[in-house]
């Protein structure tokens, strides 16, 4: 026998158990889980993988990240600020969270500047060689940053994306237990996961894979909540704060970033309502309002499970809001929540506001408090000073935005140590601000839209907040708008003040409608004389020393950034893509002479059925009698003029019965 036949035969009886081996393998193959590179680029194998995405390192602060070319996972270089004044309120609330556990923490180069500026009495000295004296059990406790606090904050970042925060909380902010570094986005904690070893926090920061909603309210147990959340999504964070005011602990931190400003600022009242549950006005103080909503939403959130808020800081910058909040429990003062918010009646005519509180907190003689309904409106149907009708806005927030003795301490820590912060020169001139403004003046004017109202020239901002002292009322600026005039003097006070300069810049009241607001308001006169002359005190301590308080933008499409796609293109491509897409999207397309010359054809002419066409060949119309019709580019009236007239005893070519031109 031939070697090719015996090796065939020998061959036959092992196929069978070849094919069987073979199932097998590929049924084991089948159930293993896939590769890493199987599983992101699907079938793929591992010489069909595409080369790596470009890659971009990031450094800001004491965070050093790696971050992909492509808008897979979203950053934005212009949050620096945002990321800035954060890490400087947790310091300041950890300060505050451990001292009272008898804990001090360390912060990097707060101990040389202290030195320098504060001289030691000799009781501190005393005391200071005391603690050096003491045995190492007996010394005061310290919290250094990159190190692991066993009864520090436990921290939670429900939308880290590339990791940047919270790998900044680690190496900048001390006393921290552990930083939850959470993303929904497989590619985003990959990310993570590689950023943290590259700036050596595995210790403190874990990366996790989850839904945020889902993580906070498996975190709704006392023991188990975190000391301090950070929410900073894209767009609104409505869907995110019903599991975050339960996953805080008593007395922890919230912080809170919305960059939907166009719903929060009176864009669309509707969608505002069905986020936060507040109607937004149009209005000059639109910022202010957009921060009491947000803060009106959250204690919502937080009374449905017996809880309330109390703000620290709320910030209004570039195109978004900030808000800290510390959330605590208590039944007694849930009670109180209906008083402090309150709804707005804003004159749509001259701009006039006015605040009607929800709920009315009153003490009776034996010390108890009484709540109950507020009574209102605090406006007749028709404003009193123009005549036009009023808006209805809210609820918002009424109380106090800010803790000023909690922002006094982040603005003298920031100041006492400027080189911590990129951003510290800002933060400075905010927080100064903030400082300054009037707590329980709820919204503000503005300088252009006084003077607008009754057409006027614009006075001096000092000259305004002069007449305005000189009155004897109060007066502050505010850290959202420039131009702002925040003060408690009544609308009918400020008209006067108004009616009194209109005086020394006179409108020509010839040019003014009788209906219109500012022929109106200029009709009365004035019951209060002003004094428009300067007072040293009307220019405030960070206009005088030119502190920077309001950002100008230091280049182009400095804003909001695309949202992160899964396996987008880069976030300059995405944007010139999409203003291409939407340019000239409201303008109709110019028709082209020839197809417009054709469509004209298709219709008959009338003046030639009536015998008066004398154009001929050159009408646009058709001459002939037979022409096509486009039944449904002919108007309805020119349809009835164009029929056919059928006599009375005639019927239709089908034997029906005559069609509506029939006469």
């Amino acid at each position: 026998m031939p070697l090719a036949r015996t090796i065939l035969w020998l061959s036959r009886p092992l196929r069978p158990a070849r094919s069987l081996c073979r199932a097998q393998f590929m049924e084991r193959k089948a159930q293993e889980p896939p590769s890493p590179p199987a599983m992101e680029n699907g079938t793929r194998s591992c010489e069909e993988r595409p080369p790596a995405d470009p890659v971009a390192t990031v450094t800001e602060g004491a965070a050093k990240i790696v971050f992909p070319s492509a808008n897979e996972v979203f950053y934005n270089p212009v949050q620096e600020f945002n990321r800035d004044l954060t890490c400087a309120v947790i310091t300041e609330f950890a300060r505050i969270h451990l001292g009272a556990k008898g804990i001090q923490i360390k912060v990097p180069g707060e101990k040389d500047s202290e030195k320098i500026a504060v001289d030691l009495s000799d009781q501190e000295e005393e005391t200071a060689e005391k603690n050096e004296n003491l045995a190492p059990g007996d010394r005061p406790r310290t919290a250094a940053v990159g190190e692991i606090c066993e009864e520090g904050l436990r921290v939670l970042e429900g939308l880290a994306a590339s990791g940047l925060r919270s790998i900044r909380f680690a190496l900048e902010v001390p006393g921290l237990q552990s930083v939850v570094a959470n993303d929904a986005s497989a590619r985003a904690v990959e990310l993570m996961h590689r950023n943290v070893e590259l700036n050596g926090v595995a210790h403190l920061v874990q990366p996790n894979q989850a839904d945020a909603r889902m993580l906070m309210y498996q975190h709704q147990k006392a023991p188990e909540r975190f000391d301090v959340i950070d929410l900073d999504p894209y767009g609104s964070p409505a869907p995110f704060l019903d599991a975050a005011v339960q996953a805080v602990s008593d007395g922890g931190l919230l912080c809170v970033t919305c960059t939907d400003m166009a719903v929060l600022a009176g864009n669309s009242g509707e969608t505002c309502y069905s986020k936060y549950g507040a109607m937004a006005l149009k209005s000059r103080a639109c910022h202010e309002m957009a921060l009491r909503i947000v803060l009106h939403s959250l204690d919502l959130h937080a009374n449905c499970y017996q809880r309330y808020i109390v703000p620290l800081l709320s910030i209004s910058a570039d195109f978004y809001v900030r808000v800290f909040v510390r959330v605590f429990t208590g039944q007694a003062k849930v009670k109180s929540s209906a008083s402090k918010q309150a709804l707005v009646f804003q004159c749509v005519g001259c701009g006039a506001f006015y605040l009607q509180r929800l709920g009315k907190a009153s003490g009776d003689p034996g010390g108890r408090i009484k709540f109950s309904a507020a009574c209102g409106p605090p406006v007749t149907p028709e404003c009193e000073h123009c005549g036009q009708r009023h808006q209805l806005g809210g609820p918002m927030w009424a109380e106090p935005i800010h803790d000023l003795d909690f922002v006094g301490r982040v603005l003298d820590a920031v100041t006492a140590n400027p080189g911590r912060f990129h951003t510290s020169t800002r933060i400075q001139g905010v927080l100064s601000v903030v400082t300054e403004e009037l707590p329980d003046v709820p919204l503000y004017y503005t300088l252009d839209q006084l003077s607008s109202t009754i057409h006027c020239n614009t006075p001096r901002l000092l000259q305004l907040r002069s007449a305005l002292l000189h009155a004897g009322f109060r007066v502050s600026l505010s850290h959202a708008c420039k131009n702002a005039v925040k003060t408690d003097a009544p609308p009918e006070a400020l008209w006067d003040i108004m009616r009194c300069w209109e005086k020394e810049c006179p409108v020509k009241r010839e040019r003014l409608s009788e209906s219109s607001p500012a022929f109106r308001i200029l009709a009365v006169e004035p019951r209060l004389k002003a004094n428009f002359n300067i007072r040293e005190d009307a220019n405030p301590s960070s206009r005088q020393r030119g502190l920077k308080r309001f950002q100008a933008n230091p280049e182009a499409n400095w804003g909001p950034r695309p949202r992160a796609r899964p396996g987008g293109k880069a976030a300059s491509e995405d944007l010139a893509g999409r203003r291409r897409l939407l340019q000239n999207k409201r303008k109709e397309p110019a028709e082209d002479p020839a197809q417009r010359a054709a469509r004209l054809k298709t219709f008959p002419c009338k003046r030639f059925k009536e015998g008066t066409c004398q154009l001929g060949d050159q009408c646009c119309y058709s001459h002939s009698p037979a022409a096509p019709v486009a039944s449904g580019d002919i108007p309805i009236e020119d349809c009835l003029e164009t029929t056919t007239k059928i006599s009375p005893g005639s019927k239709a070519a089908d034997g029906g019965i005559p069609g509506p031109g029939v006469d």
